[in-house]
């Protein structure tokens, strides 16, 4: 079992942990998972083998940060993203917008989804930290009050986790998975306040 050093990296630290995640992130979109390997992200970023290792565990763990990384990018801005007068329409909104991210680039979204779903122990933490920040655009996106809002936002991510799934393994097309959480997305919040007003 490997150990990384969890500290405050300095910015030269930094910039070499994030040219590491952008090396992996462009063997995962050329290959997918099985082109990602500490030697070959190693020579891409132009460091030491040992030098990935300081920095990520395993290759999943890795991948698992490179998860973090894209959808910080997809969906960082939720208030731009997350457009419409009703907590259906901003959520709806945010949800088709990975869809179509994600199914724009599948081979690198099933090379993340196989990370972040490993069994691999380095990932638990970065995998916490991922579906936290899930949560909380989740969360944004939805912005009015929701009763039983924890439940929705886990339902939520597993829907999304579901609708990953069926554009990087399943290959369905972007189109079809955008209208699976359209309607998993009416229909879990429409539970919820159904719920709220059943005595």
């Amino acid at each position: 079992m490997r150990f990384t050093v969890t500290r405050t990296l300095s910015k030269d630290q930094q910039a070499r942990r994030e040219r590491l995640i952008d090396s992996a992130r462009g063997l995962a979109l050329e290959g997918g998972y099985a082109a990602v390997t500490m030697h070959d992200v190693a020579d891409r970023a132009g460091v030491a083998r040992a030098t990935v290792y300081r920095y990520f565990a395993t290759k999943d763990h890795l991948l698992t940060e490179v998860a973090a990384s894209w959808a910080h990018g997809v969906i960082d801005d939720v208030d731009a993203l997350a457009v419409g007068d009703t907590p259906l329409e901003r959520l709806t909104a945010m949800l088709e917008r990975i869809v179509y991210v994600a199914g724009a680039e599948p081979t690198l979204t099933s090379a993340i989804i196989q990370a972040v779903t490993s069994d691999d122990s380095s990932v638990d933490d970065p995998r916490t930290v991922l579906f936290l920040f899930l949560r909380d655009r989740l969360s944004t996106a939805i912005g009015d009050p929701v009763p039983e809002r924890d439940d929705v936002e886990i339902v939520l991510g597993n829907v999304l986790l579901a609708a990953l799934i069926s554009l990087a393994s399943l290959r369905q097309p972007p189109e079809e998975v955008a209208t699976m959480v359209r309607t998993a997305g009416r229909l879990v919040l429409a539970g919820a306040m159904s719920a709220a007003t059943t005595p």
